[in-house]
């Protein structure tokens, strides 16, 4: 009965948004966005992994003991970097919310710093730092230690992608209600008894949504495997050298759907299980003060290990910008602008101009995407609406290899119906724009899941009564949304922006495969400084990255500190 009540309210939304022709045209065009930037290129790379040629390469790769090993190697690495990652970022969380100690600000700023870290950052500075020659290694230990390999690796990714779980922890820990501490301590429990019996298992489905996001992230980088990995060879190295070394699509196709299984796989449980657990901890505003550890052991071994990590992510990225300035990092430490010099006045020059413009480009539209698609699911539920979502949620839940690889194939040629051009020819030679369509395509499909979930956690918050009233007052649901949903969705919104220019001007793995000699990127020519020794350029690319990506967010928090006009006659409504 239930479900035919909500199934039939569904199609009367359907209904309602048709009527609407300018909200028609929206849910129009974002179907075709879905269909066209995200499914279209996972489509062509299924169907060429399954032609008469993929086929065999399936039987082939599987049984291949050699493959084994590195489908084996690629899973190993996201469990431990998933293991591993969550735990740190379980640590700084709880040091945050339920210690009292100083430094907490700057323990937070230090935990944020590897967000906009560009790629192989980390993994260059750890190479120089700890490496066969690494100044710390060999030049104060005087030990020829080999870093290359999976531990290597477990530490780099730790260390750049371990706030992803912080952010979620803490969160959630802010959001428990202290009444359910001050209970068990009522009834005689200990410190250690309420972490177990009480604190964990409300934590439980953000340590496994942590886990989950982690591992997703450890088997799809290709930088740092590309950097860091030696003879420890995973997919996303293995799909890269198939598709430069030996220019098989095929084989790279096929490569790329043994990769997507696991982590479809884990996005699919992330998103529908793990989500739906209920664990309700808060069933108002939550009353008094998180209880704090007083117990100088645990109290203080905590924070030392939380300041040595910290030590540790200021040494990696102070290498990074010391290098910078250096004539040969590791080996000459004498200062230079050398590095920049050659940087500005030769290819990197370009670099910064296409990056940054291909990435200011894509970031509005981006955001807008992601918003409007989380208000036509999350107002306006209806019949499919599920669909769109989780297809534009693929943009991040599908490894960025399989998107440039699925670009390549889908794109490499017009799309046509007859002499009509549907979809022009985006990649390859020339292109359009040498390539940067695509690039920028790229860009829109992976920022915009983000600014979809952080404008549909605000527009949950949000009374719908409040775009009722506009609607009731004859306003469409166009002019409703951009006048009324979009300025109080304001601070999401921009946060969807930050995101989106921080991941475009660093992305590398989703777009190595199409970058044109038109189009000069700044990760790739990043890229090409680590494979050729070159760290000094390296660091220095790194640093205009890191700086432009900073200058762009700060005029962002600018923007979200300024209340809009809407925000103000709602407040003084009041």
């Amino acid at each position: 009965m239930y479900n035919t009540m909500r199934e039939s309210q569904q199609f009367k939304q359907i209904n309602a948004i048709l009527r609407d022709p300018l909200l028609a045209l929206a849910l129009l065009l974002m179907i075709i966005f879905v269909v066209t930037a995200v499914l279209l290129p996972l489509i062509a790379m299924i169907g060429e992994s399954a032609s008469e040629r993929g086929q065999p390469l399936f039987v082939r790769y599987l049984t291949d003991p050699v493959y084994q090993t590195i489908i084996i190697n690629t899973l190993v690495l996201g469990v431990l970097v998933g293991v591993v990652g969550t735990a740190v970022g379980f640590l700084f969380a709880f040091v945050q919310v339920r210690l009292n100690v100083p430094f907490k600000r700057l323990i937070h700023i230090i935990a944020l710093i590897p967000i906009i870290s560009p790629p192989f950052a980390v993994a260059a500075s750890v190479i120089v730092l700890f490496g066969r020659s690494g100044t710390v290694t060999r030049g104060i230990f005087g030990v020829r230690y080999d870093i290359y390999g999976l531990h290597g690796l477990v530490l780099v990714m730790t260390l750049s992608f371990f706030t992803i779980a912080y952010l979620n922890l803490r969160g959630m820990m802010q959001a428990l209600d202290p009444a359910l501490d001050e209970a068990a301590t009522n009834l005689g429990a200990g410190k250690w008894r309420i972490f177990r019996t009480v604190t964990l298992p409300m934590l439980l489905p953000g340590i496994a949504s942590s886990f989950l996001l982690l591992f997703i992230e450890a088997i799809a980088d290709l930088s740092n495997p590309l950097v860091m990995a030696g003879n420890y060879e995973v997919l996303a190295t293995r799909i890269y050298v198939t598709i430069i070394g030996l220019y098989d699509t095929t084989g790279a196709a096929v490569l790329s759907v043994i990769l997507l299984v696991p982590s479809l796989l884990v996005f699919i449980v992330q998103r529908y299980w793990i989500s739906r657990i209920s664990v309700v901890s808060v069933t108002g505003k939550p009353s008094g003060t998180p209880q704090t550890i007083d117990y100088p052991l645990v109290r203080w071994g905590l924070y030392a290990l939380v300041i040595f990590i910290c030590g540790l992510i200021v040494l990696v990225y102070g290498m990074m910008v010391h290098g910078a300035f250096t004539r040969v990092p590791g080996v000459r430490w004498d200062l230079t602008l050398a590095n920049f010099d050659f940087i500005i006045n030769g290819l990197g020059g370009q670099a910064m101009r296409d990056t940054t413009t291909l990435s200011l480009l894509a970031t509005p539209i981006a955001g807008l995407i992601g918003m409007i698609i989380a208000y036509i699911v999350i107002r306006k539920e209806f019949f499919g609406g599920n669909l769109l979502d989780f297809g534009a949620m693929l943009g991040i839940a599908v490894p960025g290899t399989i998107i440039g690889i699925g670009y390549i194939l889908a794109f490499n040629n017009p799309i046509t119906l007859g002499d009509f051009v549907l979809i022009p020819k985006l990649t390859g030679g020339q292109g359009v724009f040498g390539g940067a369509l695509a690039i920028v395509l790229v860009f829109i499909v992976r920022s915009a899941p983000a600014a979809l979930r952080t404008g549909a956690s605000a527009l949950s918050q949000i009374d719908p009564s409040i775009e009722e009233a506009s609607i009731s007052l004859r306003a469409d649901s166009a002019r409703t949304f951009r006048r009324i949903t979009l300025p109080l969705i304001r601070p999401a919104f921009l946060a969807g922006l930050i995101y989106a220019f921080a991941r475009s001007m660093t992305t590398i793995s989703a777009i190595i495969f199409i970058t044109t000699p038109q189009t000069k990127i700044m990760t790739q020519q990043i890229l090409n400084e680590v494979e050729n020794g070159r760290y000094g350029n390296a660091f220095a690319y790194c640093v205009l990255l890191t700086g432009l990506v900073l200058i762009a967010i700060g005029i962002m928090y600018v923007l979200v500190g300024a209340q809009t006009g809407a925000e103000r006659r709602i407040e003084g409504g009041r």
